[in-house]
């Protein structure tokens, strides 16, 4: 990541054709960084290229009698509001990321960030990002997408959501509460979001009618709940899903869970359960989560299906969809869980975590995967998984295409520094240094934007496959087709051809004289790499 990719203010392609729209609400770009929304006045921050507001409130504190109830909209204030921090972090345990050492205990923390580039005329596209961290951990505030909205000519907004159990806790008292079903609160704080990107976008020259969602991983997740909600129906126009499932818990398994944190947490047995929920502190909340974890799950009327089932069917709200992944997207889970841990795994603990995880068929994985024709047991892992995983998205893309346009990719640049945290770990540990990550979770973040604060040491071809990267994402915000100048075509995805969007650097020698590039192609190759036949044929 490179200031050398900043574009200084200049009015892209994709700009121009974003401000052309019959139904485009054209607004003038912010004259000052005082701008008025539906709360009251927010002071932003002029930078180097664009301009930035933090920490807007787009609902109200989701704290005491208000725990565990859909989000509200934030209480007006009078005069200018001070934009230029960010909103402090909703509550999760620590973690390795950088900026995540201590445990964060702050439940008011329903805000955004709007970031807007310099050199525009208003109307602009608008990018909602919504980060990830399994839906237990994360921040707005870890994206930096400054050269996003200066290369793309963007508007990008960032969001906070509840997280853990103060997001996802389903139980039956709960439901009695919420016609929108509990277990969903998180997600329901990225609709609040989204309306408010609807009523107040204008101001800070983005077109309200032109809006995306994107995101990685539980950010993706999120992405494709919000295609199944009727209630996000008209919140947003194309959708982006990066590293993400399309599966919600069901409402059996959540309420299994989230009985399971009531014991924990010593509330199992109250005469008022959710009195005693309520009466809970943040820090006895957080430290029960991580023994009894719950995730989204369905019900209510908000998320009434899950959308694993919802999409194939078509119940869905239609809009162009971008999705792909990284090809070794599960070998950071294996590191995490187990070198990391300084527990690698061992042949037998391999072979029982197939039994475990695949039944019936575990011999025909442990045929198709023998550990013999791996480095290690755990790359074998890895590869089980990173084939089971592709497989099932692979469906999905083409679930999706029967109904929408759909671009499918695969982020394939295997020589890649990692992302921030793994990066830094790399500097003072030998397990990490080591271990064959390649192209895995996270990795392909720092292509679109500065992550968790960090620049990494992108080679000069890296950085144009950044700039390419910025292009087709910048370009399907705008059109909802990735296609434009200057860059590869990628054929809208079909269950036919099977084709999506390889994205790689090329290898260019400094002797050879020839300029940096990014060697992307189109190609139908998926399949194969990823063993699909074999996984499609499972239980047959």
């Amino acid at each position: 990541m490179s200031a050398g990719l900043v574009c200084l203010g200049l009015v892209s392609p994709v700009v121009a054709q974003s401000q052309s729209g019959p139904t485009a609400q054209r607004s003038a770009a912010p004259t000052s960084t005082v701008v008025k929304t539906t709360g009251g006045k927010v002071r932003g921050r002029s930078l180097t290229g664009y301009d930035a507001w933090l920490g807007i409130p787009y609902a109200a504190d989701p704290t005491g009698a208000d725990r565990w109830t859909a989000p509200r909209a934030a209480a007006a204030w009078t005069g200018v509001r001070d934009a230029t921090g960010f909103g402090d972090r909703c509550a999760q345990a620590s973690g390795w990321d950088p900026g995540y050492e201590r445990t964060t205990l702050t439940e008011d923390c329903l805000s955004l960030n709007v970031y807007t580039p310099h050199g525009t005329r208003g109307g602009l596209p608008v990018v909602v990002w919504i980060h990830g961290g399994g839906f237990t951990g994360g921040a707005g505030q870890d994206t930096d997408p400054r050269k996003f909205a200066q290369q793309a000519g963007a508007v990008v907004v960032t969001v906070n959501y509840r997280l853990g159990a103060l997001g996802y806790l389903n139980l039956p008292e709960l439901a009695k509460e919420s016609a929108n079903g509990a277990g969903n609160y998180g997600l329901l704080d990225q609709q609040a979001a989204l309306r408010w990107v609807r009523s107040n976008v204008a101001g800070f020259g983005g077109n309200a009618d032109d809006v995306t969602i994107a995101g990685q991983s539980a950010g993706g997740t999120s992405v494709c709940a919000q295609l199944a909600s009727p209630t996000a129906k008209g919140l947003f126009d194309r959708a982006i899903i990066m590293s993400g499932s399309c599966a919600l818990t069901s409402v059996t398994a959540a309420r299994t869970a989230s009985e399971a944190f009531v014991r924990q947490i010593g509330c199992a047995g109250a005469a008022g359960v959710l009195a005693c929920l309520r009466g809970k502190s943040t820090a006895d909340i957080v430290a029960a989560q991580q023994k009894a974890g719950v995730r989204p799950s369905v019900g209510g009327a908000a998320f009434p299906a899950d959308p694993a089932t919802a999409v194939p069917a078509g119940k869905f709200n239609r809009v162009p969809v971008m999705l792909g992944q990284v090809t070794n997207e599960r070998a950071l889970f294996t590191f995490q869980n187990y070198d990391y841990a300084g527990k690698p795994l061992t042949a037998a603990q391999y072979e029982a975590l197939v039994a475990s995880s695949y039944g019936a068929d575990a011999g025909k994985v442990l045929a198709e995967y023998p550990v013999a024709d791996y480095a290690t047991p755990g790359q074998a892992w890895t590869a089980v998984q990173n084939d089971d995983t592709a497989t099932v998205r692979r469906t999905l893309m083409g679930s999706l295409s029967r109904y929408v346009p759909t671009y499918s990719y695969e982020f394939a640049e295997n020589d890649t520094p990692q992302f921030a945290s793994i990066h830094l770990l790399q500097q003072k540990s030998d397990t990490a240094r080591a271990f064959p990550f390649g192209a895995t979770h996270v990795d392909d973040l720092g292509y679109l934007w500065d992550y968790l604060g960090q620049t990494l040491p992108y080679d000069d071809d890296e950085l144009e496959l950044s700039n390419q990267m910025i292009a087709y994402w910048g370009t399907f915000a705008a059109t909802g087709d990735p296609n434009g100048p200057h860059t590869p075509r990628w054929p809208a995805y079909g269950t036919r051809t099977d084709t999506m969007m390889r994205l790689v650097a090329c290898d260019t020698s400094p002797a050879s004289g020839a300029p940096p590039a990014a060697c992307s192609a189109a190609g139908t190759g998926f399949a194969a790499e990823h063993r699909t036949a074999f996984w499609e044929g499972l239980g047959a």
